[in-house]
């Protein structure tokens, strides 16, 4: 089923450019955090289009600790630049990622 714009998409499991996604936000997840991580996996992730799309990821962060990333990445031509937009942290394997 096609996602409609504004809604997000059915949760996938994380790819290599989820992964590569993660690994540019991490700095910023850690300033955020006030704290740094051995352990930055992304496990799941949905996507938003707005005008770019809104990735809302699931990370793993060592033990049983994960947080949640949310990561807009502006259209090409407005220069395709990511930023973390937001982060909550306290989540589990079990959690589900969703829009926040």
């Amino acid at each position: 089923m096609p996602m409609m714009c504004g809604g997000t998409a059915q949760p996938k499991d994380a790819d290599s450019e989820i992964q590569k996604i993660c690994d540019q936000m991490k700095p910023h997840a850690e300033t955020k955090a006030g704290k740094t991580y051995d352990v930055f996996t992304a496990k799941t992730y949905t996507t938003q289009v707005v005008s770019g799309t809104n990735y809302f990821i699931k990370v793993h962060v060592g033990g049983e600790d994960h947080v949640h990333l949310r990561v807009y990445k502006k259209l090409p031509y407005h220069g395709g630049d990511m930023e973390l937009s937001d982060m909550q942290h306290g989540k589990s394997h079990e959690d589900p990622i969703g829009h926040f």
